[in-house]
């Protein structure tokens, strides 16, 4: 089965492949988009069907998107759907990590969650698939693996970050992970 994943970022295409083996998944041709796909939605949802649907119009392929959030309870829900470019539009994972610490200092409750919404375009139809990772954000940044916020956030009964876990533990309990499980089970009954 072969299905386009709307994302060139690499981190989150191993990450994929890694949940869908015996699948043929591609990421975005730079050649046929050379530009980012555009974000322009106000909550999760809305920027992962954006972003399958330009897929899907180019290529009439069956293609998935995802966007992911992380949100602070004590922040409101900060950074949320801003998440990649929380300290500005360079998205650079250090500048948002040291932005959140800093908004953080002094809070008790440092309560968070990851949450990736699946958009899949499937012959045409949409369907929509959540996953949603709950822990709390540490107050200084520990591991040197994964990317984005993962030096700084627990998951819920873990006491080593995202960025201490092999891609393949963090893919068990992981917030994208959970979304692609149903995104694959979907799918695999599609099958049957």
């Amino acid at each position: 089965m072969n299905i386009i994943f709307a994302s060139q970022n690499p981190n989150k295409i191993a990450e994929i492949r890694a949940k869908l083996p015996g699948h043929t998944i591609d990421g975005l041709d730079p050649n046929l988009f050379p530009d980012e796909l555009l974000e322009t939605g106000l909550t999760l949802d809305a920027n992962a069907l954006q972003k399958v649907r330009q897929v899907y119009e180019k290529t009439a392929e069956n293609c998935f998107a995802d966007d992911t959030g992380l949100e602070v309870e004590s922040l409101d829900g900060e950074p949320g759907v801003y998440s990649a470019r929380y300290a500005g539009e360079q998205k650079n994972s250090e500048d948002n990590m040291a932005l959140l610490l800093n908004k953080l200092e002094g809070l008790s409750n440092r309560n968070a969650r990851f949450r990736t919404v699946v958009a899949l375009v499937w012959k045409g139809q949409e369907y929509i698939f959540e996953g949603i990772c709950k822990g709390h954000i540490i107050t200084q940044k520990s591991g040197s693996k994964g990317f984005g916020y993962d030096p700084i956030f627990i998951p819920e009964g873990y006491d080593r970050t995202f960025a201490e876990m092999t891609m393949e533990e963090k893919s068990q309990i992981s917030h994208r992970g959970l979304a692609v499980e149903k995104l694959v089970q979907f799918l695999s009954e599609l099958n049957d």
